[in-house]
């Protein structure tokens, strides 16, 4: 079987978003389960033309290609075409290899008037896409082989928003799991993971350090602007209770997951991030102003009138972040456990291609 993965980014080259997570700890999966994977993504910085990245072939494009990349796709030639999210990748895959199979999984599904309060935090380039593909995304959603959601919740909108006559079905991102909840830091400790960037105001979690100086801040990520990413590290860097070690992965990542009680989010909008899924299964509990799928709630603390503060209080106070992390731990070993998950994509494929 050959897979093709229709990607806007791989965690690599400088991108790094929990989509391309996603992207990647599926591909990888599916690699040592025997697949030939391929991903086709714009290029990121030093990223050649074509890579080997964890056993994938990875073919990669500046973004003034994309509407020449039709010919990558016939050279793949796979029998499935799946993307972790709609873009333009699947327009033209479908176009370019209509006989094959094509199939999405919605990670983030937005209206357009959920997309109109974002575009400040996006270049131009992202409105103008909307404005001149929308249609034909909605097109292509329709001629899908197969259409998914990456949570639950997401069903019954992404049903509505693309006017998909069945309900999607549900394919969930995957990540490790450790065989148990990891042993704590003694130092209370919290943690933010995304980039440093307008829509997901790190500076908010910055600023909570200051009002928690007997806590220990641990900021992983950094941002695409260089200017910014200096100006947050000037400003919030020199805290005796603050680290900012950049954007960090593998063993490293882990560490910070493995010792922290909290993982605090502060984006302006959210789906189902994979950052919620890698803290829980490693034992954090979740404190942030979004409540997809009602993980906040319940297995953190939502904060739905904007006081991290009180949240951060509440979780801290009498141990309840360990009560709450050991619940997401059990939520995320049942449902998002990468080897449970790739068997729910290893049964997608086998039924498309049996069809």
């Amino acid at each position: 079987m050959d897979l093709c993965l229709v990607a806007t980014e791989l965690f690599e080259w400088g991108r790094h978003g929990g989509i391309g997570m996603a992207t990647r700890t599926i591909g990888a999966a599916l690699v040592d389960r025997g697949l030939d994977v391929s991903v086709v993504v714009p290029r990121g910085a030093g990223q050649a033309p074509v890579e080997e990245l964890d056993g994938m072939t990875v073919y990669g494009f500046p973004l003034w290609r994309y509407p020449l990349t039709g010919s990558i796709y016939r050279r793949v030639d796979a029998d499935i075409y799946h993307s972790e999210g709609l873009s333009w990748g699947n327009v033209l895959a479908m176009n370019s290899v209509p006989e094959r199979r094509h199939i999405v999984t919605f990670q983030n599904p937005r209206t357009k008037e959920e997309w109109g309060a974002l575009y400040r935090f996006y270049p131009m380039r992202r409105r103008l896409f909307n404005a001149l593909y929308w249609d034909q995304l909605m097109e292509a959603v329709r001629r899908m082989d197969a259409v998914y959601c990456q949570s639950r919740g997401m069903i019954p909108k992404a049903k509505e928003l693309y006017n998909i006559a069945e309900d999607p079905g549900f394919l969930p991102n995957p990540v490790d799991v450790p065989a148990m909840i990891p042993r704590k830091s003694g130092e209370p400790t919290v943690c933010f993971l995304g980039r440093f960037d307008g829509k997901k105001r790190p500076e908010l979690f910055l600023e909570l350090a200051e009002r928690f100086p007997g806590v220990r801040f641990v900021a992983m990520g950094r941002s695409n602007d260089g200017s910014l990413d200096r100006a947050l590290r000037r400003k919030y860097g020199g805290s005796t209770n603050v680290e900012m070690p950049g954007f960090i992965s593998g063993e490293r990542k882990n560490q910070v997951l493995e010792e922290a009680w909290i993982l605090v989010n502060t984006s302006v909008s959210e789906g189902f991030p994979v950052s919620f899924l890698e803290a829980a299964a490693h034992g954090c509990a979740i404190l942030s102003p979004h409540d997809p799928e009602c993980f906040a709630s319940r297995f953190g603390y939502y904060v739905e009138d904007g006081d991290l503060d009180a949240g951060l209080r509440f979780l801290l106070d009498s141990g309840r972040w360990k009560l709450k992390d050991e619940e997401g731990y059990a939520y995320v070993s049942e449902f998002h456990e990468k080897g449970r998950v790739v068997d729910m994509h290893l049964a997608v494929y086998e039924g498309l291609l049996g069809s």
